[in-house]
């Protein structure tokens, strides 16, 4: 939106040029001057029709347009100006032009080459900017010239993080109170009535934001009409009827009661409903409307505030309608969903404490969970919801970074969630996603081993959701700098989370940073993978070697490695490993195989192709367990594969081409009924060949993954649950 005069200073790219143009100054006080006689001259003079003020980056175009001079933007585009200038928010002129309003204006910069639907950086178009300053006639032109009516504000990736952005021209019109713009949007136009925001608010909300509109009813009624969303919130969980309320408008309240399906008894995020705001208010008359629609009473202490106000009147109006008296609004069957926490829970529901902010919390062992550097972790309720509360001195180092990393990295399934924080007494309290079991219990607690045919399937879905949740957090430019077992929890739905962040830090592409998480990841790696038999202090204190020299198979030795010596590739090493074959089922491994077998290179073994000499091992390569792959098979099951080639003797030879067309044809052909026997030689053929040639998988990733081959790599690792049988039940807080 364009709301700046010619001299705020706004952000975006550099003004053309930077040198003193000849007649700057002058030229573009001449045109915010309107002397057309001063402009030509100045221009025949030899003055740049294209400078910008060094503030906002206008050019004499911009501020022509922006004063509606229309024969001095024809001179300046005569003299050379550029129609498709942006300013330093992005604005060119023809958007400056539907803020003018002058459709004229618009035509020229129209005949010029701007697009219609051309944004300036915070994602406004011509027609939008119409829309927000009530331009009828712009309007109705730019519409007729093919305005997209629909269009949604895009905006910079971190505004739209902050949930910023979105919204459209009929949201803009709502919000200014513009009535007519508002009718010709929905009943010429057909303006979607009920679009969200990046923040989920439709028009409706976005009319009631505006404090001073005097036609808020009217808007109101007209959105209504049209089919607008009546229950829809927005900033704080407000819906429009506890807008309504706040705003003490008993015109609106009424109208909005009188809706089908309109939900009175929503709460906003303070857990309030419209009839617990109207009480505390004192407004007697929006009371009485909401008791006689059937409010729920059971809102809140209403008669008790009534009291406290003095309030005999409001008092007589909640008694009448057998409104509770002390009703606690965290009262009734509340049950939590955490089994190992839930005892301890239900005491603390029970118990009179006094809250802070919307936090139920009591500092005692019986509600501990665990101890840190700086405090303790205790049980509470927030909000209404079950948390685990990190506690801080005010003011903490540590505390802080927790905040500003959980609020920048929230959203993400593979990180405990942010409920809130708040300060009390010197002490910040930090609320996130109550978690049942630490990584370190987890894998200690004696459970069914959930391996599957011999693949570990549970030790990669753990691990997954641990680089998910690193990479999430890198991506958003923090480094962890303190992943270890403990700091990876499990929540009651054995969803993996990661937590602990007050050692976090902002990094801007220093490497050590991230070094230091992709190292600690990979002990995490062999802590897993081994079921947390080895204590992680000791993993801390072995080097990278021993490490790799201890891990169970190629693929974890290879993860290792990529995490300890990630190269040039710091930054992005996490999103490359997460297509890393340890990360792939059997399954795909053998499918994997099977599809570069199918290379006709292989099929045909054209010994020239760069494909097989790429794949075949160098003189000075150590030894595999491919080598002689053809003496390593079942003897009956070669005897039959070759016995397919035995008419022109091209028989199997001990290449990995060679190896990889048999795979390929094990395949393709395996469950044919005239290969019963060889099927109930080799078994489940993904299983024989991973246990048969254990590092081939790791070879072929390795030989192939920088070429066009990688195409034949599964796509993308399985996003799966762990299995029921994969954690601890429940256990007694």
């Amino acid at each position: 939106m364009e709301t700046t005069g010619p001299n705020t200073p706004q952000r975006g790219s550099a003004s053309a040029g930077g040198q003193r143009t000849v007649g700057k100054d002058l030229l573009i006080k001449a045109v915010n001057e309107g002397d057309v006689g001063r402009v030509q001259q100045l221009l025949e003079q030899g003055a740049d029709a294209n400078v910008c003020e060094e503030s906002g980056g206008w050019t004499p175009l911009h501020n022509a347009v922006q004063t509606g001079k229309v024969d001095i933007v024809n001179l300046l585009l005569h003299h050379g100006a550029d129609p498709h200038r942006r300013k330093k928010n992005g604005a060119t002129p023809f958007i400056v032009a539907g803020i003018n309003g002058n459709v004229d204006l618009l035509k020229i910069l129209l005949s010029r080459g701007a697009d219609i639907n051309e944004r300036d950086s915070n994602g406004f178009t011509a027609f939008m900017e119409a829309a927000e300053y009530g331009k009828v006639e712009a309007l109705r032109f730019l519409f007729d010239n093919g305005a997209d009516v629909n269009l949604r504000r895009q905006t910079s990736e971190d505004k739209v993080r902050s949930k910023q952005g979105g919204a459209t021209a009929l949201m803009s019109a709502a919000e200014k109170g513009h009535l007519e713009v508002l009718r010709i949007l929905l009943n010429d136009m057909k303006a979607e009535v009920d679009a969200r925001d990046n923040m989920g608010r439709n028009a409706l909300i976005r009319a009631l934001l505006n404090q001073n509109c005097k036609d808020v009813e009217e808007i109101t009624s007209i959105l209504i009409q049209h089919g607008t969303d009546v229950n829809v919130k927005g900033e704080g969980g407000k819906t429009p009827l506890i807008s309504a309320v706040e705003r003490e408008h008993t015109g609106l309240v009424q109208m909005l009661l009188s809706q089908e399906g309109i939900n009175m008894d929503d709460r906003d995020n303070d857990g309030k409903t419209a009839l617990l705001i109207a009480v505390e208010k004192q407004l007697k008359e929006i009371v009485q409307l909401l008791l006689e629609k059937g409010a729920d009473t059971k809102c809140g202490d209403l008669v008790g505030i009534a009291r406290r106000k003095y309030n005999p009147c409001l008092i007589n109006i909640l008694q009448l309608y057998e409104a509770n008296h002390d009703t606690n609004p965290l009262a009734g069957d509340w049950l939590p969903h955490s089994s190992r926490w839930g005892e301890a829970l239900k005491r603390l529901h029970s118990i009179h404490q006094p809250m802070i902010g919307k936090l139920k919390i009591f500092k005692d062992d019986d509600y501990k969970i665990a101890d840190t550097s700086e405090g303790a972790v205790y049980l509470g309720i927030y909000d209404h919801w079950e948390v685990a509360v990190k506690v801080f001195c005010e003011n903490s180092t540590r505390g802080l970074k927790e905040v500003s990393c959980l609020r920048d990295c929230r959203d993400h399934s593979n990180l405990v969630a942010f409920y809130g924080s708040e300060d009390h007494k010197g002490c910040l309290y930090v609320c996130v996603s109550l978690c049942e079991w630490t990584l370190e219990e987890f894998l200690k607690v004696p459970r069914e081993e959930p391996v599957e045919n011999g693949e570990d399937k549970f030790a990669h879905r753990v691990l997954l959701s641990i680089f998910e949740g690193v990479r999430k957090l890198h991506s958003h430019g923090y480094a962890h700098q303190d992943l270890q077992p403990q700091n990876i929890l499990i929540d009651s739905k054995k969803v993996v989370r990661l937590a602990d962040f007050d050692q976090s830090i902002q990094w801007t592409g220093e490497s050590p940073m991230v070094k230091r998480d992709l190292e600690d990841l990979g002990r995490l790696v062999l802590y897993v993978v081994k079921k947390g038999e080895i204590p992680f202090e000791t993993l801390k204190a072995q080097n990278d070697e021993e490490l790799v020299a201890i891990s169970p198979d190629e693929e974890t030795k290879d993860l290792i490695h990529c995490l300890f010596s990630p190269g040039e590739n710091v930054e992005n090493c996490l999103t490359d490993l997460l297509g890393h074959p340890f990360f792939w089922t059997w399954e795909n491994r053998f499918g994997t195989l099977r599809k570069v077998g199918n290379e006709s290179d292989i099929k045909v073994r054209k010994n020239t192709s760069a494909l097989l000499k790429l794949l075949q091992p160098q003189t000075l390569e150590t030894s595999r367990s491919f080598d002689q792959w053809t003496s390593k098979i079942d003897k009956y099951v070669m005897d039959e594969m070759n016995d397919f080639y035995k008419k022109n003797q091209n028989f199997y030879q001990d290449t990995v081409g060679d190896l990889l067309k048999f795979i390929r044809n094990i395949g393709e052909h395996i469950n044919e009924k005239k290969n019963r026997k060889m099927k109930a030689k080799l078994g489940d053929p993904s299983r024989y060949f991973q246990e048969t040639f254990p590092d081939l998988v790791i070879y072929i990733y390795k030989k192939l993954k920088e070429t066009e081959y990688r195409k034949h790599f599964p796509q993308a690792p399985p996003h799966l649950s762990l299995p029921e049988a994969a954690g601890p039940g429940a256990t007694q807080s």
